[in-house]
């Protein structure tokens, strides 16, 4: 057997537990720092639809565009610049690119261009770097992260025209490109998405209902019985669909329910799919919040937020990396009395989330 196959991942899994009310929670900074997120999962108990105003929330949220081919120059281009990077948060990742073998790019929110490159091309590109954390081959792979708002990346300056040669001239990189911006939107992006072939898309929202759901009995704000591991091993087959009754029949699962365990008469399980904005999903914690605080409801709803496999970086602007998994995710347990259990989870190649 493969060594790499003998062994389980490390995986690293960090723990808080506040209220909202809290001055001192860490929710919108937490929220803030997974700037690529594909999907959103929200679980609610004893539901069969969505409430309108939650409804609403989930159908607002931004627009993401898809630029084919895009050469990565172009995220140096004055006007970019100037329209979305200086003025606003851009969010930019190159799209169906894998982090441990192809070349992938990240523009972040604060302006932070992050390249992660192949040897070769890094070579090519000719500008300073350092090497990744997570190469799995004797200095194979290299990042190269630039504060594109720093005055030594004005246009026109020493270091802009250093790297715009390099990736104009000499390394000529081009990948499929996912870009969204807030507050601008696709006004923002319109002088760079004249110039390509490009596709505007919304997030997709998928519904599932579900009946005589084996859910862990004790989901209260002062959880202490059910390990976090063992609820999001649950959290995440209720959103697989993957049953937990552990039949002598079934051979695809062995999975159980963790004890001690109730059975919800109905619940509903939302998923909203692209490049989600952390803004937007701060204004979708506001409204579950909000839902929460009606009576005769079950007292808490679950929430949980993945970043994109593949992506640069995972947590602010820690090197993301995939060997096996590339977990990047947050879930959030949110009660009636807003007191709050925030999970917030890697794979075997990051750092500790913050």
């Amino acid at each position: 057997m493969s060594v790499d196959l003998d062994q389980t991942p490390r995986s690293l899994l960090v723990c808080d537990r506040s209220s909202f009310l809290d001055e001192k929670n860490r929710i919108s900074s937490q929220v803030e720092q997974l700037h690529f997120n594909y999907k959103v999962s929200v679980l609610l108990p004893e539901c069969s639809s969505a409430p309108s105003h939650l409804d609403s929330v989930l159908n607002s949220f931004s627009s993401f565009y898809l630029i084919r081919k895009l050469p990565i120059h172009e995220l140096l281009d004055k006007h970019f610049l100037e329209m979305a990077v200086y003025q606003g948060s851009a969010y930019g990742v190159s799209y169906r690119t894998r982090i441990d073998e192809d070349n992938c790019v990240a523009l972040m929110p604060n302006g932070r261009l992050c390249l992660t490159l192949d040897k070769d091309s890094f070579q090519l590109l000719g500008f300073e770097g350092k090497l990744s954390r997570f190469t799995h081959r004797t200095n194979s792979r290299y990042v190269v992260s630039v504060d594109l708002t720093d005055s030594s990346m004005a246009p026109g300056g020493r270091g802009y025209l250093r790297l715009l040669t390099g990736l104009r001239s000499r390394l000529h990189l081009k990948c499929d490109f996912l870009l969204s911006h807030h507050p601008g939107g696709g006004a923002s992006l319109q002088p760079l998405l004249s110039h390509y072939d490009w596709s505007e898309h919304r997030p997709e929202i998928s519904t599932h209902a579900l009946t005589h759901l084996s859910c862990p009995a004790q989901l209260t704000s002062d959880l202490q019985s059910c390990d976090p591991h063992s609820f999001l091993e649950w959290l995440g087959a209720v959103d697989g669909d993957i049953s937990s009754e552990n039949s002598p029949s079934s051979f695809l699962s062995s999975f159980v329910c963790p004890e001690p365990k109730t059975t919800l008469s109905q619940a509903l399980s939302i998923s909203v799919c692209g490049l989600l904005l952390p803004q937007d999903v701060h204004r979708l914690i506001q409204e579950i919040r909000c839902y929460l605080e009606q009576p005769l409801l079950e007292s808490w709803v679950s929430l949980t937020v993945h970043g994109f496999v593949d992506s640069p970086v995972s947590w602010g602007g820690s090197e993301h990396g995939v060997l096996r998994g590339g977990e990047n995710f947050y879930t959030l347990l949110m009660f009636h009395d807003h007191t709050y259990h925030l999970h917030l989870a890697t794979g075997a190649h990051d750092i500790c989330p913050p």
